[in-house]
């Protein structure tokens, strides 16, 4: 009777070992999500949902609304994305399930948020009306409204929002010429700082890879305002200031992105508004130290994860093109065509692809970065920005 016992348990046993793994409600397998991503669908108002070490779609999640300049955020486990519409929803997503969990109509016009370093608040950047709201990530409840009001009954768009250590978001008012630091580590009672006169209309803004520095790009005039957050006081510098001087400025199709700008070991390197060039920028001076002509004016300009290249992409009539600018010699040494109207990259978290959308074409490439080769393509409807879940633990995006 022992052995016959012991005969059934090591049959039952070695069922279980070769059954697969468990399926989750919608048939999807139960996985890690550290190899995900997702891409923006504008046309169509949704997500596709990417496997990027099969380099392959899974899936759709269908219903996020006006999604024409959308962007979004991971929770710290990568398992949620957070979405900003530009029609002022805010959504959250679970990637494992491909399911929209919760969505809430929090404003009017709404370009992007991020997600504060403990993981517990997000927070929505909105054009209208003009400030930041502060949600809580389990269900989405509204935590905190900071209206962006400059002088009485006057309200700027918020543009350039970026999280910081300690709770705390840094952002920009386009109309108001201010940038305001938020300490939200109570945030039913935030504390906010105000930084006046930094420029005229600031219009995005970046991180440096290590929380120090924010710097804000200025559309009303050549150059840009950096704040160092480690100072004992901080305030706002000028740099690059009139970069531009002595030129016929180009008309701009469309706004250089700044959270595409790229940080390559010691150098940045930066979108030139209305030029047809990129700066290069010493971080430790922020002085400029070189111009690479490019082939038009570019919008993202975005660096490996080594930072062994930067790659760009173009506004009209250019958008079809991409360079790539090797950092040690500061020149263009690859340009190609992947596609109708490029509006993003992505690189894989160790840099050796990078994803390409091509909104007129339908199309997601997927790139060698060493060879240039494309490996793979998908179809996808309008794909503009491709987010990979990697971003969950990087600050500023």
């Amino acid at each position: 009777m022992r052995n016959l016992l012991l005969c059934v348990l090591l049959l039952v046993l070695a069922a279980c070992a070769s059954r697969p793994p468990t399926a989750t409600a919608t048939g999807l397998q139960l996985r890690g999500t550290g190899d995900l991503g997702l891409v923006v669908e504008r046309a169509s108002g949704s997500l596709q949902l990417l496997d990027t070490s099969r380099r392959s779609a899974i899936g759709r999640v269908h219903g996020l609304g006006d999604l024409s300049h959308a962007s979004l955020v991971y929770s710290r486990d990568g398992a949620h994305a957070y979405v900003f519409g530009r029609d002022g929803a805010l959504s959250k997503v679970h990637l494992p399930t491909m399911t929209l969990v919760a969505r809430v109509q929090q404003s009017g016009n709404s370009i992007g948020g991020a997600i504060s370093q403990d993981g517990r608040w997000v927070v929505a950047q909105n054009y209208q009306p003009g400030g930041i709201k502060v949600f809580d990530t389990q269900d989405l409840t509204l935590v905190a409204d900071i209206p962006a009001e400059y002088a009485p009954g006057k309200l700027s768009r918020v543009v350039g929002l970026a999280d910081l250590p300690g709770q705390r978001f840094i952002f920009s008012l386009f109309d108001a010429d201010e940038i305001w630091l938020a300490d939200l580590s109570q945030p039913r009672a935030p504390q906010i700082r105000k930084f006046k006169g930094v420029g005229h209309q600031p219009y995005d803004a970046l991180i440096t890879p290590d929380g120090r520095h924010y710097i804000a790009g200025l559309f009303g005039e050549d150059g840009l305002a950096k704040i160092d957050l480690w100072a004992a006081e901080p305030r706002v510098e000028r740099i690059l200031a009139g970069y531009g001087r002595g030129a016929q400025p180009l008309p701009v199709f469309k706004m250089p992105h700044l959270r595409g700008w790229a940080i390559a070991g010691r150098l940045a390197y930066l979108p030139a508004i209305g030029r047809h060039e990129v700066l290069v920028v010493d971080t430790q001076s922020w002085a400029e130290v070189a111009r690479i002509p490019v082939a038009g004016q570019p919008v993202f300009v975005m660096a490996q994860p080594d930072g062994r290249q930067v790659w760009v992409n173009f506004a009209v009539p250019d958008y079809d093109t991409v360079q790539v600018i090797d950092t040690q010699s500061q020149r263009v040494v690859h340009a190609f065509k992947p596609g109708k109207a490029v509006l993003h990259l992505e690189f894989t978290p160790r840099g050796e692809a990078v994803w390409i959308s091509a909104r007129d074409s339908d199309l997601i490439s997927v790139v060698d970065t060493r060879s240039f080769a494309t490996l793979a393509t998908l179809t996808a409807q309008s794909p503009s920005g491709i987010f990979f879940t990697s971003r969950a633990n990087r600050m500023g995006l």
